[in-house]
């Protein structure tokens, strides 16, 4: 029942495979996902002031958010034109480790499906790695792309999609979420590292934590004290006090089920009547403006903040 998402404008077909020493037969074969985040990747680590081609043995992870990669595969295929390289391109495992092979880093490599959390668990998973010492570098992030029609079907069949394709989030008018598509990675070192080698330095990360949505009246219906749990772990994690934040990137969906649930959960944490705050708590949702990355929605939030 809908007609519009928020689509990539660029050309998915268009990959320059012989820069990342890729056969055409392979490139065709892989999902666009795998060639997107090859891409952004080396993106990443450029526009953080360091040299691809000088990462080659040095211990750095890849954490990198990914689902529904089996859209891909779902495609109509060509009996004829199955080849050895089908089942790699279109594996979640190998969308990690494909980076790492490329730029011939050391360090773990790891795809994670969490659902709409997988990049932040990446981010988070990237950032314990790092304090544990068990890579001094990580690539870090997410992808999502609409590829199969079956896909939109289903969530159409659930009534999760809004009629106009589009996120409003925190808005009454809200009836469901609007796909989106995008990748996006960030280059995280330890900050005395990062200091010391003069990288170019965006932001520091000081914690997180992470949960699941516990029992709830339906599979996908999120749990408030669960939110309300995760936030407050985040908080502790960090040495920080609710006062102490000045900002808030929601998930934001626009969905009337949603988003009151989460509303409330964040008003319990940091709305306390006992909480001398000396400026406002601003609360946004980055999905309003490009739609629900699924996968990829944690770090384009991220990368937004």
């Amino acid at each position: 029942y809908i007609r519009r998402g928020s689509f990539l404008q660029k050309n998915l077909k268009e990959f320059d495979a012989k820069f990342f020493k890729i056969s055409p037969a392979e490139a065709n074969a892989m999902d666009p996902q795998q060639r997107q985040l090859l891409e952004v990747s080396w993106e990443a680590v450029e526009n953080s002031g360091i040299d691809p081609t000088e990462l080659k043995g040095s211990k750095t992870g890849v954490y990198i958010g990914i689902s529904s990669n089996c859209e891909y595969a779902m495609l109509s295929q060509n009996i004829n034109k199955i080849n050895q390289y089908l089942g790699t391109g279109t594996s979640s495992s190998i969308a990690s480790g494909r980076i790492s092979y490329s730029l011939g880093l050391n360090g773990p490599a790891l795809s994670v499906d969490s659902a709409c959390s997988s990049s932040l668990v990446s981010v988070l998973l990237a950032v314990d790695s790092l304090r544990k010492h068990e890579c001094d570098m990580a690539l870090a992030g997410g992808v999502s792309l609409m590829l199969a029609p079956s896909v939109i079907s289903a969530l159409c069949a659930m009534n999760a999609l809004s009629e106009n394709g589009k996120c409003t989030p925190f808005d009454a008018a809200g009836n469901g979420y609007g796909k989106g598509e995008g990748c996006g990675i960030v280059v995280l070192k330890r900050l005395s590292d990062a200091i010391q080698n003069g990288d170019r330095i965006y932001s520091t990360i000081g914690g997180g934590a992470m949960d699941n949505d516990w029992a709830s009246s339906g599979l996908t219906v999120p749990n408030g004290n669960a939110q309300k749990a995760v936030l407050e772990a985040a908080l502790s994690t960090c040495n920080l006090c609710p006062e102490d934040i000045d900002y808030i990137e929601a998930h934001g969906t626009g969905t009337s089920l949603g988003d009151p649930i989460e509303m409330r959960s964040i008003n319990e944490v940091f709305g306390k009547c006992n909480i001398e705050r000396k400026r406002p708590l601003y609360i946004g949702a980055v999905k309003g403006n490009i739609g629900h990355l699924e996968a990829a929605s944690g770090i384009a939030s991220v990368i937004k903040v």
